[in-house]
């Protein structure tokens, strides 16, 4: 049903009740004089026409669907409404009826309707019938009419005064018309300007919100103590809450605030128009996320009605500015390793020699013996340390070229096997897609890689436990980091949206969170054994590869580093500086 039938329909339902309305009102009206002043008029056909009025509007009712669509269905009802005022008026005296007056409502009911020429067209009707009743009582007053027709004529006034009453009442019918359709026609303009009106309202309103919920920033309002009134789109994807079950709660609450923010709230933010701060956020998943707040008053006409707040999710941008201090330090470091190899490492190297040539050509007690061994030996260790530092500090040139992962990876855990750190109860698992596995990369980097992560991993459990070796090639566009299926052999260095993953995951006593951004610093070894470069130069050789490196850790349960290289980059190649 369009809005315009359903606006007819409401119409018609009024038209239909103001009939009921009537009808029960002139029956309650007969009853009271039939009771009181009996023979007032013709009782039987009066009732009858009460009956068949009643009748018509329950026909009109059933016809309610038909007329809001067909305009014919409205003037045949309204005829109708005039053809049974003609015969009230017509019982109860004609030109001395006081039921004449119900001719107003047929065209007010046409002006309402239809349009002010409908009410016009029912007014002509109107008069017609009215005037054609008073004409033939005076013509068979004046014997000039069979009374069969109109029945026993009453005593008739004057025809001077039947003229005046007969123009009087077509001037009012007009007048009525003429009132009753510029109100309705009025009422139906100011109807559509509000309906415009509102429509332009609604349109403005689903703008605004449209606009408040493309934002990527997470929007808010409180009123003055601190109770969510609004909550966006972005609001509830950065913080896993639907709106319906955050409004009316305490924004502190909701967004986990510090108490601080409530207490700065109440003191009207200290008289600042804004205030920033960050917030660690978990989400209902565990996860733990960096959000930037922003708080500023709300505003109104009325004047200040609440506050508004901002946010955002910064981990990326945090995780960069960390990313970026850390290469400050690394370029650091990098222009001091010319300075200590030629300074440590030359004087060392002569330490070593003159040493060990007197170890040969002296005669020496077992203790000075064993006190050369020492020296010798920490001389190593001081020589493996710088030779680690320097290869972590500046990378030597990188032979690129086109390896196969599953060998690789699969010699390195023999190698692991066998090494000292390897005890009875650690295992050593690898997994490999089927299939030859190649890329495009230096061989011996990621060796390193695999060594560094794999010696830690083994070191993180004392108490012995599995270490797991993986390596795989992950589509970008796959909702999965392994797609299933044999890979074959690959070499694919134009496929930008495909990454190599390995994966290197132990059982050990895991990380603490609040150690985990710095595990990849120099020098920052968790072990007794090591120079605690390992990580920090994996860290280097995947940022060489314009690679990432993600962790996850839970302490008591162990720790999965995941290496994710792109298959189409080349590592850097970067000159060595004797």
């Amino acid at each position: 049903m369009t809005v315009v039938e359903s606006e007819m329909r409401h119409r018609l339902v009024w038209l239909v009740s103001v009939r009921l309305a009537v009808g029960t009102l002139l029956l309650g009206t007969a009853v009271l004089l039939q009771w009181n002043v009996p023979n007032t008029f013709p009782a039987n056909p009066f009732f009858l026409l009460i009956a068949l009025t009643f009748a018509l509007t329950v026909l009109w009712v059933l016809t309610l669907p038909y007329a809001s669509r067909h305009a014919w269905l409205v003037w045949v009802q309204l005829a109708a409404d005039t053809a049974a005022v003609s015969s009230f008026v017509f019982l109860t005296g004609g030109i001395s009826s006081y039921f004449a007056l119900l001719y107003a409502l047929p065209i007010i009911g046409a002006s309402m309707l239809l349009s002010r020429a409908a009410g016009v067209w029912m007014a002509l009707l109107s008069t017609v019938m009215f005037g054609g009743q008073v004409l033939m009582q005076y013509l068979a007053s004046a014997g000039h009419l069979s009374d069969v027709w109109i029945g026993p004529t009453p005593l008739l006034p004057t025809a001077r005064f039947a003229q005046y009453t007969v123009g009087t009442d077509a001037f009012a019918f007009f007048a009525i018309a003429f009132l009753s359709g510029t109100l309705a026609d009025g009422l139906r303009r100011a109807d559509t300007r509000l309906k415009q009106a509102s429509s332009a309202i609604a349109d403005l309103k689903a703008f605004n919100q449209h606009v408040i919920d493309s934002l990527t920033s997470g929007l808010a309002t409180t009123d003055r103590a601190g109770r969510l009134l609004t909550f966006n789109r972005a609001a509830q994807a950065i913080t896993g809450l639907a709106a319906a079950d955050v409004i009316g709660r305490r924004a502190a609450e909701v967004l986990q605030l510090p108490h601080d923010f409530t207490r700065l709230l109440e003191r009207d933010l200290d008289g600042a128009p804004s205030c920033r701060f960050d917030v660690t956020h978990r989400a209902k998943d565990g996860g733990a996320r960096e959000l930037g707040f922003g708080v500023a008053h709300l505003v109104t006409p009325d004047g200040r009605t609440g506050f508004l707040i901002s946010f955002q999710d910064v981990t990326e941008i945090r995780r960069l500015e960390n990313d970026g201090r850390r290469k400050q330090r690394l370029a650091a470091l990098g222009e001091m390793a010319a300075g200590i190899a030629h300074e440590i490492r030359n004087p060392l190297a002569s330490l070593v020699g003159s040493i060990q040539i007197l170890r040969s050509e002296l005669t020496l007690e077992q203790e000075q013996a064993k006190l050369m061994d020492i020296v010798l030996r920490e001389s190593e260790r001081l020589n493996d340390t710088i030779r680690s530092f320097l290869a972590y500090a500046r990378p030597q040139r990188s032979g690129v070229s086109r390896v196969e992962i599953g060998r690789t990876l699969r010699d390195t855990a023999v190698l692991l096997r066998n090494s000292p750190d390897v005890r009875d109860d650690h295992r050593i698992e690898t997994a490999v897609e089927p299939g030859e596995l190649w890329y495009e990369t230096d061989e011996n980097q990621i060796r390193q890689i695999i060594w560094n992560l794999a010696t830690n991993g083994v070191r993180a459990m004392p108490e012995g436990g599995t270490l797991r070796i993986a390596a795989w090639i992950r589509d970008g566009r796959a909702a999965s980091p392994r797609p299933s299926g044999a890979l074959g052999e690959r070499a694919l260095p134009e496929a930008e949206s495909r990454r190599f993953v390995l994966e290197v995951r132990d059982e050990g006593t895991g990380i603490p969170p609040e150690e985990l951004d710095g595990i990849f610093h120099p020098f920052q070894g968790r072990f007794a054994k090591g120079s605690g470069l390992g990580l920090a130069i994996v860290q280097r050789i995947v940022a060489d590869h314009e690679g990432e490196i993600k962790v996850e850790s839970e302490v008591g349960k162990g720790t999965a580093i995941k290496v994710i290289l792109p298959v189409s980059a080349t590592p850097v190649i970067v000159e060595s500086v004797a």
